[in-house]
Order: structure tokens, then sequence, then C-alpha cells
């Protein structure tokens, strides 16, 4: 701990005394009531029950209770999410007004003109109107890399206008008159630039820019069904999520296909009366986001004991989420996107994880996974749903031990810095 102190500590504070990394960090700050609120709703909306392995007319009233709630959040599904794709769903807008809120503070400038100019732009690149309709594709979190480059783009081209054109009146004109006269100019040039830069890419490619750089970044990996791959492409998504891009969507389509395929394949096996023999089944894909990306589970639950109030309440309001592999309050809370200390553990853990699910599967310590189990449901349900064993729930549970494990020299590390700020003993 003692050097890793001396080697991380002086790289995060120069990195943390930043003033665009420190707009990031506040700006992402704004939207964590959102997240939270957000993902509780995509949770109501996701019961940990498979109504095709269960009999509908059970007596059992726990049974009975979940298959009710399950019937009803099928029937309401829209509705229920509502809350969460108004919240979750727009955390790139939310944060392309966040960052530039901030940014604009710490040059002392107009923060609200600024972040309004930052939303407005960010709207006219990542959500195109289409036969009168907003597309909301890349509003939330697939457009969260856009809204960070909008957001610091548009003041610092705010700032550069502001410089040269600056119109003053006499004290008796209103300040609001004189606000609008003066963010005519800085919105007008972040229009032409930025909204000029994304018709160009347009013209160019035949995406937009918000399209362009996630289909660049998707990888085409072929033979995914190796777990050295498997352990390159979760190595790779977690590196994007710490520059705040999401890499789970981005490999999601290769992995979870590749999951619910062997899945289907070890359910044949075991229905002929065979034993499953396809390691990369979705139970694989649970190992690896247990918890969420980078398997923080172990790092939310050494935040709730934390010193540092702001670790500790992150922390907290992380924990249930987290059970359900929603991880976005911590991701951005913590925060661990640009953070060069929880960075190591972020990427290392997930790893950690495939390797150990690849060898108790190997070795029989654990059944293979032939079932398919409902997303957004506690990960000790989706343990024992994946092959109705009691051991994978046990592993689970291990995983999460090592986790704590990997991420405490880390996290005591970062919790020495931020305690330093603090004024509080680490």
């Amino acid at each position: 701990m003692s050097k890793l102190e001396k080697l991380l500590a002086p790289l995060a504070n120069k990195l943390g005394n930043q003033r665009h990394l420190q707009a990031i960090s506040n700006g992402m700050m704004m939207s964590l009531a959102l997240i939270v609120v957000g993902s509780i709703f995509l949770i109501v909306a996701n019961p940990p029950i498979n109504l095709d392995l269960v009999d509908l007319n059970t007596g059992n009233i726990f049974l009975k209770a979940l298959i009710g709630w399950k019937q009803w959040a099928v029937a309401n599904y829209d509705v229920i999410t509502i809350p969460y794709t108004m919240t979750m769903g727009l955390i790139g807008l939310v944060t392309a007004f966040g960052v530039s809120y901030s940014l604009a503070e710490g040059y002392k400038m107009k923060s609200a003109i600024n972040g309004i100019i930052a939303m407005c732009v960010f709207l006219m690149i990542a959500a195109p109107v289409k036969e009168g309709q907003l597309s909301m594709a890349y509003l939330g979190a697939d457009g969260l890399f856009v809204a960070l480059i909008v957001g610091l783009l548009s003041v610092e081209i705010c700032r550069f206008v502001g410089d040269r054109v600056i119109f003053t009146f006499p004290d008796s004109v209103p300040s609001a008159v004189t606000n609008f006269v003066n963010s005519l100019l800085p919105l007008a040039a972040n229009i032409i630039i930025i909204y000029g830069l994304n018709l160009v890419v347009m013209a160019m490619s035949g995406k937009a820019l918000p399209e362009l750089i996630m289909s660049l970044l998707t990888p085409a990996i072929s033979g995914v069904d190796n777990i050295w791959a498997y352990i390159a492409i979760f190595a790779f998504s977690n590196i994007l999520w710490l520059f705040g891009i999401n890499g789970s969507s981005i490999i999601f389509p290769i992995v979870f296909t590749l999951g619910l395929t062997n899945s289907g394949l070890n359910a044949e096996l075991v229905n002929a009366g065979q034993s499953a023999s396809h390691i990369m089944n979705l139970q694989m894909y649970r190992y690896a986001v247990l918890g969420g990306g980078g398997n923080t589970l172990g790092l939310v639950l050494l935040m709730c004991f934390s010193h540092v109030k702001h670790l500790r309440s992150i922390g907290r309001l992380s924990v249930v989420p987290g059970i359900c592999g929603i991880n976005e309050p911590v991701i951005f809370g913590g925060p661990i996107v640009l953070n060069p200390i929880l960075a190591i553990p972020f990427v290392l853990m997930p790893c950690i994880s495939i390797g150990l699910g690849y060898l108790a599967q190997s070795i029989g310590l654990v059944s293979m996974g032939y079932i398919i189990d409902p997303s957004f449901t506690p990960f000790f349900a989706q343990g024992f749903l994946s092959a109705l064993d009691f051991r994978n729930v046990i592993f689970m549970c291990v995983l999460i031990a090592i986790s704590v494990a990997v991420y405490y020299p880390f996290f005591k590390v970062y919790e020495k810095s931020l305690a330093e700020k603090e004024g509080v003993e680490a």
C-alpha cells in the first residue's frame, strides 16, 4: 500500500486538480440522483423469476407473489420503465449540462447559460429529429462520451468568443438583457463549430458523431468462445468505462449472444440426460459483470464503511443497485471514471472472476449454466437460477470476497487522498 501510494497518489492529486477533469467529476455527480432512482425502477420492472421455470399454479405463497409481480411487470413494462427512461436514460443530456456548468463555474463564467448552450448543442448532435420525433438512442449512457466532449468544448468556445466580443450596457439595463445579448454569439459559434463538425462527419461517413464513435469502438471480434478472447474483450470494455464510454453496451451483443447460445446448447444436453459441456455460457457473463462492470460490489462494501463521508454515502446508495448488477452510481459517483487509482482493480477484477469461473466450471466445483436467468435480478438469484445449484451462489459470494481483497489496497490509497482534502483520518 505504501508503494502504491507513492506511485499513484501524486498522479491522482495532479489529475484531481486539473480544471477539466474536476468539471467532468463534478458534472457527473449532478446526475447521480437520476442514476440511483432510475435503477430502482429498472429493478422493479425485472422481478427475479423466470416464468418458464415455475409452476404457475403453485401453492407456495412466496412464488405466487413473485409470479404475480412478474406478470404485472410484463404487462406494464413500458409504464414502469418511464421513470428509468427519463432519468438514467437521459444521463448523457444531463452530463452535457453538468460538465459545462461546472467548467464555466471554474472559469467564473455564467454557469447556467453555458450549461444550457452545451445541452442544446448536444441535443442537435445526439437526438436528431426524424418525422417530428427526437431519437433517444444516444441521450443516455451510449452518448456519454460525446456529452463530455460537448460539455468541455462548448465552454471553451464560449470563453474564446466572450474574451473577444462582449457588450456592456448601462446599469439601468436589466442583467437578463445583458446576459441574453452576450450569449447570442457564443451560442452561434457553438452551433457553427460543433454542429457543423457533426454535419461534416455525417457527409463523410453517413453517421452522426455519437453513432460513428460507437461503431468505431465496437470490436469486430470473432472466436470469442475462448477464455483469453473473453478476458480481452471485457478488459477492453472496462477500459472504455474509465473514459466515460459505456463499454458494456458495446460488447454486450457479442458476449450475451455467445452466452445465450451456449446456455441453450447446455440445456439440450441436460434435457437429453447428458452433462453440460459448454463453459462459455451465460453464467460466465454473470461472473464478469458481478455487481456491474468492474465487479465493484467489493468496492461498494468497502465504501460503506469509509471514514470519508463522500465515499460512505456513495457506497450505501450503491448497495442495492449493485446487488442487481447496476453500478453507474459508483462508476460516476466514486468516481471510477478518470480515476488512475481505482482504474487498476476495475480492469483487473473481472479478468480474475472470468478466470476463476472458467476453472470452477472446468473442474466441476460449480454447475455449468444451462438456464436463461432474468437480467437485473439479485446476483444470488441469478446464480441459483442459472443451473439450480446453490454452489453457484456460494461461488459468487467467494468472488465478492475476492473483489473486496483486490480493491482494498487501491481503495485505501484513494480514501487517504480524499481524507486529506476533507481533513479527516482515513
